[in-house]
Formats: C-alpha cells, structure tokens, sequence
C-alpha cells in the first residue's frame, strides 16, 4: 500500500510541465510538448542503462556502435565516410570514436588502396572480440528488457519508426 501511495503522490515535472502549458493558453503545444519532453526522458534513462552496461567495458555508445557496425560487415572494414552515414552522425564525430578506439587497439586505420582520399577503418580481433562481450552485456542488461511488455512494444515501434522517418525528412 505504501509503495501505491509514494507513485500515486509522486511529484511528475512533466506532467506539471504540461498543467502549466495549459493554464497559458498553450492548450494547440501541450500534447506535442509533453510528447517531446517525455521522449527526450525516455533518451536519458536508457542511456544511462547503457552507459552503465558498457562502462566495464571502457566503451561509450558511440564507440560501441562503430564497433559493432564494423563486426556486421563481411571484411571488418568500412570507409571513415560509410561510418558516418550508417551511424547518421558527423564526420567529427566518427573521427573522434576512431582516434579513441585505435589507441585502444580496437581499430586502424589504412588509405584505401584505390583512392588515396578515402581512409579505411579495419576492426582489429580485440576490437570484434570487446563489441561480442559488449553485446552480450547489453542484451542482457538493457535490450532484453527495455521495461515495456511485448505488446506495447509491438504497438510502439510503428509509431516510434514513423516519428523518425518524419522528423529525418524534415531535416
């Protein structure tokens, strides 16, 4: 009963965000308001799991990323540019990850054999084996059970999928 009283009382600033939006006449802004601000909560919670999942490993998300997207290729190699783009992320970005991850030994880097403009990052055997042992934390910690049932996951991802189609379009 004590735990029904503390989430029932609890104080929610998004919800009291939304009240005052409406008590200013916002009332057209304060679906979409509380809908962008409830997201970008969500944003923050999740990633603090994963942050916590990959701290043992000594990785960031962005870091764990290149990796993995690396693994899935047949050769471990991707040019510095195709990183960029599959991870939609900025060039500097990537070169920032790449730098941290080759002195790690995790990557390196090599000119393209056929065009000297493009640099190539080659996933090295500690690298596929660290982004295995990352996965496996995540998975376990994080993507098995992200607190949603399986149904309202099935009834969010449309949507979820939807609204980032829509907001990269307008980008």
């Amino acid at each position: 009963m004590a735990a029904e009283e503390n989430t029932a009382t609890r104080f929610d600033p998004i919800e009291e965000s939304r009240r005052q939006w409406l008590a200013h006449g916002w009332d057209e802004a304060a679906d979409g308001m509380t809908t962008v601000i409830s997201v970008m909560r969500i944003h923050q919670l999740f990633l603090a799991r994963v942050d916590a999942a990959l701290k043992p490993f000594a990785l960031t998300f962005s870091r764990y990323e290149v990796l993995t997207l690396l693994s899935f290729t047949r050769s471990g190699t991707l040019p510095m540019s195709k990183i960029s783009a599959r991870l939609q992320v900025h060039a500097t970005s990537t070169t920032n990850s790449v730098d941290r991850l080759e002195k790690a030994g995790l990557v390196a880097r090599r000119s393209h054999p056929d065009d000297r403009r493009t640099t190539l990052v080659d996933l090295t055997e500690a690298g596929r084996e660290l982004a295995a042992e990352a996965t496996t934390a995540l998975n376990a910690e994080v993507f098995t059970s992200p607190d949603f049932s399986e149904t309202d996951l099935g009834s969010l991802l449309p949507h979820l999928e939807s609204l980032r189609s829509g907001l990269e379009d307008r980008s």
